[in-house]
């Protein structure tokens, strides 16, 4: 037991050290970036928020078995959104009734919202559904002799910010990919499982994002609240169609969004995260429930990792400036953040058990460790004091003192989540790599911010 304390000390000071390392290193970017005014959130005003789009804009919607959220959705873009020079997509499968109706109910009769059935039996991936609806574009922009200016992508159980196309349009004139904040919404039902989104989304949003825009790195799509410009997105679709793919979007990809954002890099485009606030101070943000219980928490993470840091090793590799690699290497540590922190659990565990018997006065020495030991665990402990104020003072500053709390509170929460997806996300790798096929493992969504009135709304 001695040996296995000693082993697991080496081991998690040393990987707790270097991701220590990381992390201080992107908060001194982002204090850089923000007292020489790099880092800066942005005001539109109303006028701006309502001002006619420079061009036609086109508005992805994947649904396979949203009955219960993407009539909210359609209905409050609809409504938040007052220009009229855009087209909501909507993709649904002829083997999902319920969905349909429900989409078609939503849209009503708006002619900005167009409802389009895949020609094939669903599910098939979300990446399959969204080429689908590229192609209708394709043949709407044939039909009318006109092209539309850029693509935005959204998920079915979204509320979108009235002032999003035009941040997005505006944020198009220099660049050929911008992506807005997510802002997931607390849900008092939940806050130990749904209320971890809100602090991981609020450090990721207010700081690392924002120190990469200002770095100049590949910006991933986080697939909604999302445009491209609709040169680029041909660009690529020209691409993949040489590879056989239907459309811009990989079908055997599970994070398609995040690659496609990699991949306007790639060519050479401009990508931009933007933060911007409405006359009131709110963050133009899409704001949505995320996962409420353990098991679709699991899941969906699990398809993150799977996607971001096995796959996309494996298709995009390690191209780019240095700022590319050292955030590709930010996110495809999830398999080895899931290792590092299972390492440190059971250390903890051990301690433990070896505690019980030192209380009571028994001699039980310590192993011997090299000198450097002690200073990685003082490291270590004075890293995760600063990085839980950190995440605790950017949490309160989007959701308040009480969350901001809440946000230290629920770190072993998240952490335990990340074990198990890590865990998860290895076994669906190893599986696809003996011949597994990829399908679109969703995360269903029974509630809508806008369904309730309240706040959000």
């Amino acid at each position: 037991m001695l040996f296995i304390e000693l082993e697991l000390l080496l081991f998690a000071g040393f990987w707790v050290l270097i991701g220590s390392f990381d992390e201080l290193a992107v908060d001194c970017c982002w204090i850089w970036f923000r007292l020489v005014g790099r880092a800066r959130t942005t005001r539109i005003s109303g006028s701006e928020v309502h001002a006619p789009l420079r061009g036609k804009a086109a508005v992805f919607i994947a649904a396979w078995q949203e009955e219960q959220v993407i009539g909210h959705t359609i209905r409050h873009a609809l409504s938040a959104w007052q220009q009229d020079d855009f087209t909501l997509y909507i993709g649904c499968y002829g083997n999902d009734p319920a969905t349909v109706c429900a989409a078609m109910e939503g849209a009503g009769m708006d002619s900005r919202a167009r409802v389009v059935i895949h020609d094939r039996a669903g599910p098939t991936t979300k990446a399959d559904c969204l080429n689908r609806l590229y192609k209708a574009l394709c043949d709407d922009e044939r039909m009318t002799g006109r092209r539309f200016r850029c693509v935005i992508l959204h998920d079915s159980e979204d509320m979108v910010h009235a002032a999003e196309l035009a941040v997005i349009d505006a944020g198009l004139c220099s660049a050929d990919f911008v992506q807005l904040p997510v802002r997931p919404e607390p849900q008092p039902a939940s806050r130990w499982i749904g209320g971890h989104y809100v602090d991981e989304f609020a450090e990721a949003h207010s700081k690392s994002l924002v120190v990469r825009d200002a770095l100049g790195a590949a910006i991933p799509a986080a697939g909604v609240g999302c445009g491209f410009a609709r040169d680029m997105l041909e660009r690529i679709a020209v691409d993949r169609q040489l590879d056989g793919n239907p459309g811009p979007f990989a079908a055997e990809c599970l994070t398609e969004d995040y690659e496609l954002g990699v991949l306007v890099a790639r060519k050479g485009g401009r990508a931009r995260f933007l933060r911007a606030r409405d006359e009131k101070g709110e963050l133009v943000a899409t704001r949505a429930y995320f996962p409420a219980r353990l098991k679709e928490s699991v899941r969906q993470k699990t398809r993150w990792i799977h996607g971001i840091a096995f796959q996309g090793w494996e298709r995009l590799g390690w191209e780019g400036k240095p700022a590319d690699t050292w955030m590709a290497l930010r996110d495809r540590r999830g398999p080895l953040t899931a290792i590092v922190l299972a390492g440190s659990y059971g250390l903890v565990i051990v301690e433990g058990i070896l505690g019980i018997p030192r209380a009571l006065g028994w001699d039980i020495p310590a192993m011997p460790g090299p000198p450097l030991l002690k200073w990685m665990i003082g490291a270590g402990l004075l890293s995760l004091i600063w990085r839980s104020l950190l995440r605790a003072v950017l949490t309160a500053r989007e959701y308040g003192f009480v969350e901001g709390i809440w946000a230290i509170l629920r770190i072993p929460v998240a952490n335990y989540i990340a074990i198990m997806a890590g865990r998860d996300a290895l076994a669906a790798y190893i599986k696809t790599l003996r011949g597994g096929e990829v399908v679109w493992d969703k995360t269903r969504h029974d509630a809508h911010p806008a369904a309730g009135g309240g706040a959000a709304a």
